[in-house]
């Protein structure tokens, strides 16, 4: 009989540095495990090799937020995704935040790295991607690509977007109430239990003080800079993030973390950038469509200025 055999244990994650910024990227997932600039935990981080509630960090792919009852259809095709659970019956945040991804280019001593995995036909799913981020950190700020090319054989609808809990020194459940806000947004999604109910509102984004404010909001017609960016500010006792969005991402999901566990509750504000809104699979709205071989980019940053 041959000997058993079992895989050899890899890797689970790349680490970069740059001055005394430190990301840590988790390749079961390709997200941001851990940012931190010093002692200053720029985002809501989790242990190594642990599953996080919230999906801090993650890489949203082939969707990102929920599509309802897990339900869309697709040319002439009925296509039912796995659902979150019989209370929360929903398909939400793709197919990859937990399935191995590899580092394809960079080692970490360059400051850069990109990280891959491949989107496999699923039941639900039916099409097969390729998924890369190519992250590149600096001392004062991290720039975030992600990319997606069709490996199929015909057009592939997809969403894509990315999960990352903002802190700004936070000691305390409920101290997010001390942070202030400013969204580049005009409008607004209405939504009941996250999924859209068909209409849009007008909103200022000048938040200012947090306070008791929760947010579980979807919100588009995005405010831009000659550049073409859309910049989010978020400023509390350890300084001032700045996250901003190119052309490509006309969406932003923020979220308080009103239901998240105690010990990270309302400490964080997740500003997730998205290329399509809640249930785009289903209705369609701003849904991607890529053709066999053909690619999508999109990139956002985020920058730090310590107190």
């Amino acid at each position: 009989m041959p000997p058993s055999a079992w895989p050899e244990p890899g890797p689970i994650e790349v680490l970069l540095s740059a001055g005394e910024a430190e990301l840590a990227v988790d390749l079961r997932g390709g997200g941001m495990r851990r940012l931190a600039v010093g002692a200053w935990e720029v985002l809501d981080t989790y242990p190594a090799g642990t599953v996080a509630d919230g999906w801090p960090g993650s890489v949203l792919l082939p969707w990102p937020n929920r599509v309802r009852n897990g339900r869309w259809r697709w040319e002439d095709r009925d296509l039912q995704l796995d659902v979150q659970s019989p209370e929360q019956p929903n398909a939400l945040h793709g197919l990859v935040c937990w399935q191995p991804w590899s580092l394809i280019e960079g080692d970490g001593s360059d400051r850069t790295a990109t990280v891959a995995t491949t989107v496999e036909p699923h039941p639900g799913y039916p099409f097969r991607l390729a998924g890369a981020v190519d992250y590149a950190l600096a001392p004062d700020h991290l720039s975030v690509t992600v990319r997606v090319r069709n490996l199929g054989t015909e057009p592939a609808p997809l969403g894509a977007g990315m999960h990352p809990y903002l802190s700004v020194g936070a000691a305390s459940d409920g101290d997010l109430e001390q942070a202030e806000l400013h969204l580049p947004v005009r409008t607004a999604l209405e939504l009941d239990g996250g999924l859209p109910t068909g209409g849009r509102r007008p909103v200022d984004g000048a938040v200012g003080r947090i306070g008791d404010r929760s947010f579980d909001d979807a919100f588009t017609d995005l405010v831009r800079d000659d550049d073409g960016w859309a910049r989010t500010r978020l400023r509390g006792p350890a300084g001032e993030l700045e996250l901003a969005v190119d052309g490509t991402w006309p969406w932003l999901q923020v979220f308080s973390g009103d239901q998240l566990p105690a010990g990270r509750r309302r400490r964080s504000l997740a500003v997730e950038p998205m290329t399509c809104p809640p249930n785009a699979l289903a209705d369609g709205v701003d849904l991607l469509v890529l053709a066999p071989g053909d690619e999508w980019a999109g990139t956002w940053a985020l920058s730090w200025t310590a107190r």
